[in-house]
């Protein structure tokens, strides 16, 4: 299932890691992609939560980063070559949204990974999301402008609203 939504994941987790980068070295980077990586895989996961869910939105594809880029004043920073920035297309602003939420809030961020569970996803596998859930100081400070609810929140707020639907208590995922 996660090779349905690779795309879209690693698409998305970029595009908040060139607009939230980290301030550190090789290691904050990494450490601010993984954070990143596992935001967007969990909202990844709510947001097309069964095989059908994810190969549509593989057939159809995500949307692309046009609106976050405008958003976020990175609007026109893409290069001439359509090649070089083809990832974009695979951005899903829900998602993106969605991770924003999570990565700045951690009690949205246990009940997402809680709300999981439930889903087909995570079907007889354990999944670890701790860099999400509970970041450490290196975590923290290699992540300090991914995790900022003040500069996350034109993003986060886009579609909150769906998000925290989701999560609703008693709001079972499709398995």
């Amino acid at each position: 299932m996660l090779a349905d939504l690779s795309p879209l994941i690693a698409a998305t987790a970029q595009w908040l890691t060139c607009a939230y980068p980290s301030g550190g070295g090789a290691l904050a980077s990494a450490l601010c992609e993984v954070q990143a990586r596992q935001a967007v895989t969990v909202a990844a996961w709510l947001r097309y939560p069964t095989p059908m869910d994810a190969a549509l939105v593989q057939m159809a594809g995500p949307g692309g980063s046009t609106r976050l880029d405008w958003i976020t004043g990175a609007d026109g920073v893409g290069g001439q070559d359509a090649d070089e920035d083809a990832w974009r297309t695979w951005v899903d602003e829900v998602v993106a949204s969605w991770a924003a939420c999570l990565l700045t809030d951690p009690e949205l961020a246990d009940l997402a990974v809680t709300a999981l569970a439930e889903g087909s996803h995570t079907a007889g596998t354990a999944f670890e999301f701790r860099r999400l859930t509970a970041p450490d100081e290196a975590d923290r400070r290699a992540a300090a402008l991914l995790r900022h609810p003040d500069l996350l929140a034109p993003v986060a707020a886009l579609h909150q609203n769906q998000l925290m639907e989701r999560l609703r208590p008693g709001q079972a995922l499709i398995a």
